[in-house]
């Protein structure tokens, strides 16, 4: 539904007549996954869960010999709407592609953008993650419950944090929080960031009275003593951090966020597959298994259309949460 007729592949045999190899063993000449001058954009500010995302997938790429140098860049805004539609309006480049989540697909509804992620070519679907409810060392909050009493008694008065737009996943899990502890969501005052790494600053500072993002965000903070985790947002605890769930903190609720990868539309099958190759390859390398387990990821791997079909139903679900929570 998002490809284009292949073109012809010229020149190949030319290789063996003018001289060394253009693909250089260690580079992917022997894993057909090599893409010169690939570019990955990053929708957002450095330090958020794409840019961490992305950055890994780069150098994991190269370690395992798939591809050469790698150029990861930040174009942010407007909750990646800005990225997207840069990334959209690339019709034909099959050097290029993104890495975005669930927060790309909220954004899109609350910014009422003209791209969606329809117009993208779907490549893979990498990670699953929780959130984490988290506040600075210096915070009075304890626990999640200590934090719940103060929500329900001045919803308004305290703000929370997250490194999404309105209908992204660092929005979305307060919101059911909220509506799970009786909380109407629109009393909710919701402060989004462009990314975690804008987000950070003002929880450290407590600028928030709680912040709202992914596990692999906050690792090191949470490590140093800096941030203290509240609350685990899925439906099992995260090995490494001391933190129940939500659940288990008496809301009736739990939420997920997951990051993938798309390309510019109009792409050939032929550069498609390479790139969704190049993915698979990464997916399946000890170097990306190493950070999944590093980065507290969840390895949730979709490929090609089903990807495709996975983004069309996020999509739909978005809208209904958000309708449901009168947002």
């Amino acid at each position: 539904m998002r490809l284009r007729t292949p073109l012809a592949l010229l020149g190949a045999a030319l290789l063996v007549l003018v001289g060394p190899p253009l693909l250089q063993p260690g580079s992917g000449s022997d894993t057909g996954t090599h893409i010169p001058g690939l570019r990955l954009m990053v929708p957002n500010t450095p330090g958020g869960g794409y840019d961490i995302t992305a950055r890994t997938a780069a150098k994991n790429a190269e370690e395992a010999g798939l591809t050469g140098d790698v150029e990861v860049f930040n174009l942010p805004g407007a909750g990646g709407t800005v990225g997207l539609a840069s990334l959209v309006g690339e019709h034909g480049n099959g050097r290029l592609a993104m890495s975005m989540g669930l927060g790309v697909v909220g954004a899109v509804h609350t910014n009422k953008a003209p791209t969606t992620l329809a117009d993208t070519t779907p490549i893979a679907r990498l990670t699953e993650e929780q959130d984490i409810v988290v506040v600075s060392k210096n915070s009075p909050y304890r626990t999640l419950g200590d934090l719940l009493a103060a929500w329900k008694a001045a919803p308004g008065k305290l703000p929370v944090g997250g490194g999404s737009s309105p209908g992204g996943p660092d929005h979305l899990a307060p919101m059911l929080m909220a509506q799970a502890a009786g909380i109407p969501p629109k009393s909710v005052n919701y402060v989004p960031f462009d990314g975690g790494g804008e987000l950070l600053a003002s929880i450290l500072g407590d600028k928030v009275a709680f912040g709202v993002s992914g596990v692999g965000e906050y690792l090191d903070q949470i490590e140093a003593g800096e941030l203290r985790v509240l609350a685990v947002t899925g439906a099992q605890r995260v090995p490494g951090i001391d933190a129940p769930t939500l659940r288990e903190s008496g809301l009736d609720t739990e939420f997920t966020n997951w990051r993938g990868i798309v390309a510019p539309p109009g792409l050939t099958e032929t550069e498609r597959d390479k790139l969704v190759g190049l993915v698979t390859k990464l997916h399946d390398s000890p170097q990306w298994r190493a950070s999944l387990e590093k980065n507290g990821w969840t390895d949730a791997f979709l490929a090609g259309e089903e990807f495709g079909a996975f983004l069309d139903a996020q999509d739909q679900r978005v809208a209904d949460v958000l309708k449901e929570l009168g947002l």
